[in-house]
């Protein structure tokens, strides 16, 4: 299997396997963003995956802008990180940057 192939494998992966949890808590409990925020800083635990997360997206934002050149769209990974996670962003620019290849 070719790299470009796994990485959009590992994209799809990144997508389905955090919205499933994400879809989960809001049938159980609505938008409630007060209650996510609480659950999110709730143990030493969680802040540490959450601060751990939020440091990795502004490490791939510096990467994704670093390495953008001849990558077309390279916004969408941006907002795939975002909006999805990282899980969806770097697998997306890093499928990207083989197409380019």
């Amino acid at each position: 299997m070719k790299i470009k192939n796994i990485y959009f494998l590992l994209f799809i992966v990144g997508v389905v396997v955090p919205y499933y949890e994400f879809i989960s808590f809001i049938f159980e409990n609505g938008f409630d963003f007060k209650l996510l925020l609480d659950q999110l800083i709730a143990t030493r635990i969680s802040r540490f995956f959450a601060y751990d997360i939020i440091i990795s997206a502004i490490v791939l934002l510096v990467f994704i802008l670093n390495e953008k050149t001849g990558v077309k769209n390279y916004w969408i990974p941006i907002l795939a990180t975002f909006t999805i996670g990282i899980s969806a962003g770097l697998p997306l620019f890093l499928y990207q940057r083989e197409l380019k290849k």
